[in-house]
């Protein structure tokens, strides 16, 4: 199937012509309900639409994100533009994390992301983490162009590895880049992680006994209720965990508290963003994998009646 659109859906010209992304989706409104009307993919990259996910009313398109082998090969490039239509609204996920192979010499596998988020469109990105492998080189960039009334849930998450095998941030490069413009030029969020071996502190000795890093973005006049009840659960959930121990005197105080207390095994933090505070951004670190994906089901268990199923309800 040729492509004769580049990624904002206007025809490419001679002057502009950009690389053949290895995957373009578009969803639009069809007999008033969304619809994918539009699907293209090319090796590495595999894109399955089910024809249902939860119940028919919620209207909402899934997308699940594959790679042949299971995994993104050691100098693979895949690029991805999606589009959601005024007023439809589109999930994409994946079947399992993401697993980022071994580097063959100093290749670097790449994932880029182009989505435009129509007006009152709703688009989630709630992918499973990316799991990098020994050696591995890992960079990924989503760029996500909105308008003042669309809406957007990003979440992008990374593990240590195959920590449960020993395998504890022994990567040698990841890099995650996320950013959000309005009305296709003017930023709103800018984001970049980076972590990378150094040749005086490892990643493993930066970490300490951390194994997940999560970031989470809600945007949007749909999405303000989940925001407000995020950012009060996380700060609930903190002020106990952080809580500095108490001693009273006499028979009964309480005993000496060590120098280096154990930290918690989960810290989540949220700040709002943009000129009226219309998104919000949650930062997570966690021991455990699973601890992050319970922190998910339950915090995004709102999203079911736009989307049809709460993300993570099956993880």
């Amino acid at each position: 199937m040729e492509l004769d659109a580049v990624a904002d859906g206007r025809p490419a010209t001679a002057s502009e012509a950009t690389p053949t992304p290895t995957g373009v989706v578009r969803v639009e409104k069809v007999r008033g309900r969304s619809a994918v009307t539009r699907c293209f993919a090319k090796y590495p990259l595999k894109i399955i639409v089910p024809s249902k996910v939860g119940p028919a009313s919620s209207g909402a398109v899934w997308l699940y994100i594959l790679t042949y082998g299971g995994g993104i090969v050691s100098g693979d490039k895949i690029s991805c533009a999606v589009t959601v239509g005024d007023g439809c609204t589109a999930a994409m996920t994946t079947q399992a994390s993401t697993k980022v192979y071994k580097a063959v010499g100093s290749k670097c596998s790449e994932q880029v992301l182009e989505a435009t988020v129509g007006k009152d469109a709703l688009l989630a990105v709630i992918p499973d983490p990316v799991t990098c492998f020994s050696t591995a080189r890992y960079y990924q960039k989503q760029v996500f162009h909105v308008s003042g009334d669309s809406n957007l849930v990003i979440v992008d998450w990374f593990t240590s590895g195959r920590y449960e095998s020993g395998e504890k941030w022994d990567f040698n490069s990841y890099k995650s880049v996320n950013h959000i413009l309005l009305e296709e030029y003017q930023p709103l969020f800018i984001d970049s992680v980076l972590l990378e071996q150094g040749s005086n502190c490892t990643i493993a000795e930066r970490m300490q006994e951390y194994n997940v890093v999560a970031m989470v973005v809600l945007l949007g006049p749909k999405l303000k209720h989940i925001q407000d009840e995020m950012q009060d659960e996380v700060k609930k959930m903190m002020s106990v965990q952080l809580r500095p121990p108490t001693s009273g005197g006499g028979r009964y105080a309480a005993r000496p508290q060590p120098l280096h207390p154990q930290r918690p095994p989960l810290v989540a933090s949220c700040s709002p963003f943009g000129r009226t505070g219309t998104g919000m951004v949650a930062r997570i670190v966690a021991v455990s994998t699973e601890s992050v994906y319970t922190f998910l089901r339950h915090r995004l268990a709102a999203l079911e009646p736009f989307l049809g199923v709460a993300p993570y309800s099956s993880s």
